[in-house]
């Protein structure tokens, strides 16, 4: 075990990641000593099938679970939840950017003054609880300590927040970086100690490593690595020196690979992990997590993102189309081989904004090939573990944190029901009921446009094998596909535009790569 100021012990010469505190002190003196959940559908996240019971909340957790036989005193506020209602963990979101300001470009990320992007993360922060999230993981921020002062405001009680890890700007190479203005450079193993040393000084709790490209860059692709494997382990060695996590924005096979073997905490992304890079994180599924963001280039081609100039055809042109579907088949092999991957969406981008972060729970359904069960468990019980404190977060179960919501419905049979915060009738945090009755929260000005539907009307997930094609069959509900024939490379299709050139003759920048299924 790591000492308590998260240097190495003895005998464990490159330390490991220590929990850190994730504590809020968010309760109010009018706050009831007590609060009793009766008839309600019980989730608690186990896997256990959701059963009617009550739940007492004594201060700041869960007291009982199951049949409180008990005549509740005067200082319990009972909440009732009809028999139909479901009480369930706070959600969690892997991949956090607090900061990130619902641009529409990526340059557009810094372009605040500090003073209103300081009232905007910590609007975001509000947000994700008014939403149901009580955990959050922080990605990166635009600024260097605005993760760290928003949680220390969180903490003391003077704004409400979810329970969070907070992170720096992101660590980048000379050439490296998709954002310029969140990156602080670092080339060589001297200068990447370096900047881990300094965001640490800072107090954050996760290290950010940029090691990829993105589609939605002009000219830095997702497939392109621009870290060595002596950067990474430099990287994570002084990370865990000092009891922290790191994280890396890694799409490309090679990044995949880099990461496994130098010890990275938190793959963001894996787009184009191969056999090979799946069976290396398959041997170390109780180490790593991966978190691959979906949802926002998903969302760059559905059309939601045509106000601001990305057009479906456009993102088919970039690589974005082909990346999400690639993607799909890596998530759904690694969920199959029980890698721990959990929802995060990279929120905060003009047609990924903040307050729509539940999509995620339905894409890992209708992409991933999750069950409801398996998506709620991965944004709550995983989400404990990602938080470092698996025996009290995360699941509803005596001893733990009484972080929970209550939904109206039950999202087991419609997934979907977590998206719409009039939903959610009760959310409670450390004991604190923050939200009760049904109220919809307010999404600012700029992204409370945009349309909320995880999946084109009518379209279903449909796996298909170009002309020539290899791979296994997999039987999935027919959908139409076009121009279906040659490329030979097996795809999944999402969409209704343009979905004809998945394996067809574009297979080559639209499909998969065959390297992506072979031998899985």
């Amino acid at each position: 075990m790591p000492i308590p100021n998260g240097l190495p012990t003895p005998g464990d010469p490159l330390g490991k990641p220590i929990p850190a505190d994730i504590s809020v002190n968010n309760r109010h003196p009018n706050d009831p000593a007590k609060i009793l959940f009766r008839n309600v559908q019980i989730l608690d996240s186990t896997g256990r099938e959701p059963y009617l019971g009550d739940v007492l909340i004594e201060g700041t957790t869960i007291k009982e679970v199951g049949k409180v036989t008990a005549d509740p005193d005067a200082d319990t506020t009972i909440i009732d939840g009809e028999g139909r209602k479901t009480l369930m963990s706070g959600l969690c979101d892997s991949h956090t950017h607090l900061s990130w300001n619902n641009s529409p470009t990526l340059d557009g990320l810094t372009n605040l003054p500090i003073e209103e992007h300081v009232l905007h993360t910590a609007n975001s922060a509000k947000l994700y609880l008014d939403c149901g999230y009580t955990m959050c993981f922080g990605a990166a921020a635009a600024q260097p300590r605005l993760d760290v002062v928003t949680k220390a405001a969180i903490k003391s009680g003077m704004i409400p927040g979810p329970r969070m890890l907070a992170n720096g700007q992101e660590i980048s190479t000379t050439g490296g970086a998709i954002v310029p203005s969140v990156t602080r450079y670092a080339d060589g193993v001297d200068e990447m100690r370096k900047a881990v040393r300094y965001f640490c000084s800072l107090g954050v709790d996760n290290i950010k490593l940029s090691m990829t490209g993105d589609e939605i860059h002009e000219t830095m692709r997702s497939e392109e690595t621009y870290f060595t494997l002596d950067e990474t382990k430099a990287a994570v060695e002084e990370a865990h020196m000092r009891g922290k996590r790191v994280c890396a924005h890694a799409r490309s096979n090679d990044s995949v690979k880099l990461c496994a073997k130098a010890g990275v905490d938190v793959i963001y992304h894996a787009s184009f992990a191969d056999a090979e890079a799946i069976a290396m994180l398959e041997a170390l599924k109780d180490r790593i997590y991966v978190s691959p963001a979906i949802n926002f280039p998903y969302t760059s081609c559905t059309g939601e993102a045509t106000p601001y100039g990305l057009t479906p055809e456009m993102a088919v042109k970039k690589g974005l189309k082909r990346e999400v579907e690639t993607a799909a088949l890596a998530m759904r092999e690694m969920h199959k081989r029980g890698i721990r991957v959990l929802p995060g969406g990279d929120y905060g981008f003009a047609w990924a904004p903040h307050g729509t972060y539940a999509r995620d729970l339905a894409h890992f359904v209708n992409m991933f090939g999750y069950t409801p069960m398996e998506s709620i468990i991965a944004a709550t019980a995983l989400g404990g573990e990602i938080m470092g404190h698996p025996d009290v977060l995360g699941k509803v179960l005596p001893g733990y944190y009484a972080d929970v919501i209550l939904v109206d419905g039950d999202p087991l049979k419609d997934i979907s029901l977590l998206q719409d915060t009039m939903n959610l009738h009760a959310i409670v945090i450390n004991g604190h009921l923050h939200k009760n009755g049904a109220m919809r929260a307010f999404i600012p000005r700029g992204s409370d446009h945009l349309p909320m539907s995880v999946v084109p009307e009518g379209e279903e997930v449909v796996r298909v094998r170009g002309k020539g094609g290899r791979g296994r069959g997999v039987e999935e509900k027919p959908a139409e596909m076009r121009n279906g024939e040659g490329g030979g490379k097996e795809s999944v299709g999402f969409f209704r535009d343009g979905v004809g050139e998945v394996g067809g003759q574009n297979g080559e920048r639209s499909g998969v790569s065959a390297e992506v299924v072979k031998g899985l």
